[in-house]
């Protein structure tokens, strides 16, 4: 009988084709406070590094981007590309869980950005989207979610198109001696603690904690990247090592 490939659920082993839905479940849990979270749990430092991604995106405010920001159901990112690049920019924020996108809907009514947004129900690692359709694409803390990254990466090369550029923005390695201990002690001593606290919930702040460890180290998710088809990779630490922004030019 043909055996069933498995994969990591933070620090557990799953059947490969449940992990979407163990997933799933987790950002189905956190949707309401996600962002709270992410303010919580980083001091504030995820908004310094998503401003970070905005400014190496650089969106032209002269003439029209299309841009698509995967996992990014609540917005944040999204707000941000549209405040850079002004009234000629369009973003497709797409998402595989309803709740998130739910909250981002809410969010950008409410902010006035409805017009300039659409929200896309979807998987990364099979976009609903026209080949070469996109002037830009972007992910943030997203893709160590996904069960084949190189899928999504794949799917990322394939809708943008050329001269477009992949970024993404995610955990890393902390690479300051010291550092990476105090950085272990805070995240599985302090965030599961601090999740059940603020969402009720301790669990999935446990899994998000163990799937950062679980990610490819910086050089081996850019060598990924460039198997996807892209060139000019580069990376650059945030804070020590504990994100990371990923760059690649679809040429």
């Amino acid at each position: 009988m043909p055996q069933t490939a498995d994969t990591h659920f933070g620090f557990s082993t799953v059947p490969l084709a449940e992990k979407q839905t163990l997933v799933d479940e987790v950002f189905h849990k956190v949707a309401a406070r996600y962002d709270l979270m992410n303010d919580l749990m980083s001091g504030g430092l995820h908004r310094l590094w998503k401003e970070a991604l905005v400014t190496q995106l650089n969106p032209p405010r002269s003439r029209a981007f299309r841009h698509l920001d995967v996992a990014g159901g609540t917005g944040d990112v999204a707000f941000r590309i549209i405040e850079a690049g002004g009234p000629q920019t369009r973003v497709s924020v797409l998402d595989i869980n309803g709740s998130m996108l739910a909250v981002g809907r809410e969010r950008a009514a409410a902010r006035g950005h409805a017009a300039q947004l659409d929200f896309i129900e979807a998987n990364a690692e099979a976009l609903p989207l026209t080949e070469g359709s996109f002037d830009g694409y972007t992910i943030a803390f997203g893709i160590r979610n996904v069960p084949r990254i190189d899928r999504a990466l794949a799917e990322a090369f394939r809708v943008l198109g050329r001269g477009g550029r992949f970024l993404c923005l995610e955990f890393s390695s902390v690479d300051l001696p010291g550092l990476d201990r105090i950085y272990d002690l805070y995240s599985f001593n302090v965030i599961p603690p601090m999740g059940r606290l603020v969402t009720g919930e301790a669990e999935p702040y446990r899994y998000l904690v163990e799937s950062i460890r679980k990610f490819p180290k910086p050089e081996a998710f850019a060598a990924m990247i460039r198997e996807a088809g892209f060139a000019r990779v580069t990376h650059r630490p945030l804070s020590g090592g504990i994100a990371a922004i990923h760059s690649g030019w679809k040429l």
